[in-house]
């Protein structure tokens, strides 16, 4: 018979094979092993036909037992399950105990078909002679919408349009952990659906250590200012 191709699937690897119906279950399993990974003992073999269904390519004799027995199909799949307990398996996604090439500074700088070489020749990013300028211009424009949106600590607002992020102007300035140039403005919400307790990463900018996450930082462009009360949910109850 000639030779049939099947998808060989396992947790390890995936890809097309050509099988021989002349081999017994014996020898296939030691031909998987490399395709696999796995171990001709713990191969736990589907064949999985075009009807969806699933045949184990097993025998008490498996020497003597050989694959034209069963129903083999161009392209069906060779299922090959690791009968291994889990941490008896390799991990192939585990980076521990692997060697990672490092070039160093200097070298990378001096190579002429890098991104960094490609940036410089375009002059992009911190190369760009105008980038200072550039920067300024946005940490200015950031500083005219606190201005115009009247923007300061202690005022009442609502944040990016929703009447139920009520709150209270806590802090208008950088804040270093959070990338980005310019002011943020730091707002303690009525309701604790907020991110924070008005701390990031163990530096406090208002109030004190809190379970409840009532603080956010957001940009000024998202802070409406004005007559904003703390919502009472009990005053359009009808009376019972």
């Amino acid at each position: 018979m000639a030779d049939v191709p099947l998808y060989v699937i396992s947790d390890y690897a995936s890809s097309e094979r050509r099988i021989t119906p002349s081999w017994s279950i014996s020898q296939l399993k030691s031909k998987l092993q490399s395709v696999t990974g796995i171990p001709p003992s713990c191969q736990q073999i589907l064949l999985k036909t075009s009807s969806g269904e699933k045949i184990a390519l097993e025998a008490p004799d498996e020497e003597s037992v050989y694959l034209q027995q069963f129903p083999l199909s161009p392209y069906a799949e060779l299922l090959v399950a690791d009968t291994r307990p889990v941490s008896a398996r390799p991990n192939f996604s585990s980076e521990a105990g692997i060697d990672k090439f490092v070039l160093p500074e200097e070298e990378y700088e001096k190579k002429t078909d890098s991104v960094l070489a490609w940036k410089k020749a375009q002059k992009l990013g911190r190369f760009d002679p105008n980038a200072p300028s550039h920067e300024q211009a946005k940490i200015d424009a950031i500083a005219q919408e606190v201005e115009a949106r009247g923007i300061a600590v202690g005022k009442r607002c609502r944040v990016g349009e929703d009447d139920a992020r009520r709150g209270e102007i806590k802090y208008v300035g950088d804040v270093k952990e959070i990338p980005g140039l310019g002011v943020w403005v730091g707002v303690q919400l009525d309701e604790p659906v907020g991110k924070n307790d008005g701390s990031i990463a163990g530096t406090r900018y208002w109030g004190e250590e809190s379970e409840l996450k009532r603080g956010v930082f957001v940009r000024p462009e998202r802070v409406e200012v004005g007559d904003f009360p703390v919502l009472d949910d009990l005053e359009d109850m009808e009376e019972i």
